[in-house]
């Protein structure tokens, strides 16, 4: 049984898309970045969150996805707390593409101060210079792209890991616009034989770390709450020594303006003596990233999949 579903699998990754549709997406998409540049920044976050609005209304498996997780990870508030922070969170997430939009076109080196500011991240800014090697880790919240954009825009040797869009046209069209600046990225399917030279070249690799890993995960606790999370960031920590700084970027208000900070960095000398210090790294910087979220929840992702495969103590309990 598992070989046939493994086949299936394979079959369904094969599949190639229908090229004419993805162009036509395309075509329709750079018709849709055209009209918003006839409007404010402003004025579009305003219809993102609207459409984020509408979103919630209609995407009945989205909302329920988020409310059942806003439930398990603050048992303690009521449902009209649920429901005001799960519509607030879609509205972010339809704000965040107009803030990748507009981003390269609003945010130069002169004039980032109107744009953004940045708290406790002096230390992993002299960390980054010394061109050793680091980790920057974050989770889906906010604008978490905008960080990317900034360290690429004052030219650190940072590089992006990110899986490519199930469109081609799509996928190279934002790649471009996110490295307009000089941010680099690395597609997620072969970033594993790049890794290791990049570390070694003394560049800072970032990672969106609060994705479900599956059954093979290692499982730590997020919101109460065993989650399943890859091994790969703590294993590249160890194998090289080198830190991992977790950073958040904060919407300020419903404002193209973001509070940008590295609210953790985890040293080598932390670990030396830990008896696993695989779980224990690993948990370290998911209870970092639960740290800033509850900062404010309304700005993260509720309707993602972060708990959906649990440990085997729990499915045997079951």
């Amino acid at each position: 049984m598992a070989e046939a579903a493994t086949d299936k699998t394979q079959k369904k990754k094969r599949k190639k898309h229908n090229l004419l549709l993805d162009w036509l997406l395309y075509v329709a998409l750079r018709g849709f970045v055209a009209f918003l540049s006839l409007f404010s920044v402003e004025r579009n976050l305003k219809t993102a969150a609207f459409f984020g609005r509408l979103l919630w209304k209609h995407y009945h498996r989205g909302r329920k996805r988020a409310l059942d997780n806003l439930r398990a990870s603050y048992p303690d508030k009521d449902e009209n707390w649920y429901i005001q922070t799960g519509r607030r969170s879609f509205e972010h997430i339809a704000m965040l593409a107009v803030d990748v939009l507009y981003t390269p076109k609003l945010v130069r080196k002169d004039n980032w101060r109107q744009y953004s500011f940045f708290t406790t991240a002096e230390h992993a800014k002299w960390l980054m210079k010394e061109g050793k090697g680091m980790l920057m880790v974050t989770g889906h919240y906010a604008n978490f792209e905008i960080m990317g954009y900034m360290l690429g825009l004052f030219g650190f040797n940072v590089y992006s890991i990110a899986r490519p869009l199930d469109n081609p046209f799509i996928s190279r069209y934002l790649y471009g616009v996110r490295q307009n600046a000089g941010q680099k990225i690395i597609d997620k399917k072969g970033a594993t034989a790049m890794i290791d030279d990049l570390i070694k070249s003394g560049a800072t690799l970032c990672f969106i770390a609060d994705q479900d890993a599956g059954r093979k995960g290692i499982f730590v606790d997020f919101f109460g709450r065993k989650a399943s999370t890859y091994k790969s960031i703590a294993l590249l920590a160890m194998q090289h020594n080198i830190p991992i700084g977790v950073g958040y970027s904060r919407r300020v208000d419903n404002r193209f303006y973001f509070q940008i900070g590295v609210n953790r960095i985890i040293m080598p000398d932390e670990w030396k003596e830990k008896e696993d210090p695989l779980l224990w790294i690993t948990q370290e910087y998911t209870s970092a990233i639960e740290n800033f979220v509850r900062q404010d929840p309304t700005q993260y992702w509720w309707l993602h999949r972060r708990w959906k495969h649990r440990p085997k103590d729990e499915q045997l309990d079951a």
